[in-house]
């Protein structure tokens, strides 16, 4: 059964300028990936590259290219095919996660149920997930956290100069739940200094507050911490996660920096091995990428998958997001459709 591969550049525009210790952005570029068979039934992925992993969207179009070279002739063939363009060219792992849940997603439409049906899971799983406020005058961070009324716990970027600001705004705002990231924006010295702060707070999760390659600082980290700390950037695919046992309390898993969503079963399964909780994040993104990344939510603790809900205008409708909980579409395959 030949496949045929079509891609196309995305620009995404947030409702608010989206920022992190890293920067900021409101424009986002994404890839739409298509694979279409000789039936003209398609598989639909989307790639979200990082200049933080190496990629860009010019990057993962000239990676599809060489992977279209070795497109599987037989689609339910789901390892092979994963296999054999890692193999082909490594790296690139949100081109590789576009073709990843077009297959997927083919496959599910050929067989008439669901990508989570496959794996054997039940949607009734998912776990509510958090809505993230992106680092913002006081004024405007307040105004988020109304936007954000119908979630009921919160993701706080942090890692800047007026961290305590940024706290005291939102919890003059609001009491929900709060989680924080700081996107290795800390030191050692000011992330332990920060612990109690979170803790006065009412901070319940504390991601990647060091530089990913502190694994020994992250250690420290967590065996001062009372909150459970989560390794993201620390944590791209499952080679990743023995080096982490022990320094962590859990991995943020994304599709972009696993290559394929059979490689995040694989990571889920690590992790449960080794005792560490499980959350699944995502980039911002449409609804492909989200819809993609959400079929393994029944098996994670915690799910942050907010980022077409930051979008201005979402060209695509997939999981949704109802009180807080994520609800994944009945539909064949990753059960997507266009606006």
């Amino acid at each position: 059964m030949s496949l045929r591969l079509n891609a196309d550049i995305l620009e995404l525009k947030t409702r608010h300028p989206f920022v992190i210790a890293r920067g900021s952005q409101d424009t986002y570029r994404t890839v739409a990936v298509r694979l279409v068979d000789r039936d003209g039934i398609e598989g639909w992925g989307e790639a979200a590259p990082q200049r933080f992993y190496g990629e860009t969207p010019e990057t993962v179009l000239a990676a599809l290219q060489v992977y279209a070279t070795a497109l599987p002739t037989q689609p339910f063939h789901l390892e092979d095919a994963e296999t054999r363009f890692a193999s082909l060219l490594s790296g690139n792992n949100s081109a590789r996660a576009a073709l990843s849940a077009a297959l997927h997603d083919l496959v599910g439409k050929r067989l008439g149920t669901p990508v989570h049906r496959l794996f054997g899971l039940d949607p009734a799983r998912c776990p509510i997930s958090t809505f993230t406020i992106g680092i913002d005058t006081p004024e405007r961070m307040r105004m988020k956290v109304k936007e954000a009324e119908q979630y009921p716990v919160l993701k706080i970027k942090l890692g800047t100069a007026d961290d305590l600001g940024i706290l005291q705004a939102i919890r003059e705002a609001t009491r929900k739940e709060l989680r924080v990231d700081a996107n290795c924006g800390w030191t050692r010295k000011q992330a332990i200094r920060m612990l109690p702060v979170l803790e006065e707070f009412g901070v319940t999760v504390l991601e990647q507050p060091l530089h990913p390659e502190d694994i020994d600082g992250l250690g420290l980290i967590t065996r001062e911490s009372r909150i459970p700390v989560i390794a993201d950037e620390s944590c791209l695919v499952a080679g990743d996660i023995p080096r982490l046992v022990g320094k962590v309390d859990g991995i943020n898993l994304k599709l972009a920096k696993t290559g394929s969503l059979r490689e995040a079963l694989r990571m889920i399964a690590i992790a449960r091995a080794h005792h560490l909780m499980v959350m699944v994040g995502c980039m911002i993104e449409t609804s492909v990428g989200i819809t993609a990344a959400a079929q393994v939510c029944p098996l994670v603790d915690i799910c942050d998958l907010d980022g077409a809900a930051l979008l201005a205008s979402d060209p695509y409708a997939g999981a949704t997001i109802e009180g807080g909980r994520l609800v994944l579409p009945e539909g064949p395959g990753l059960g997507l459709s266009r606006r």
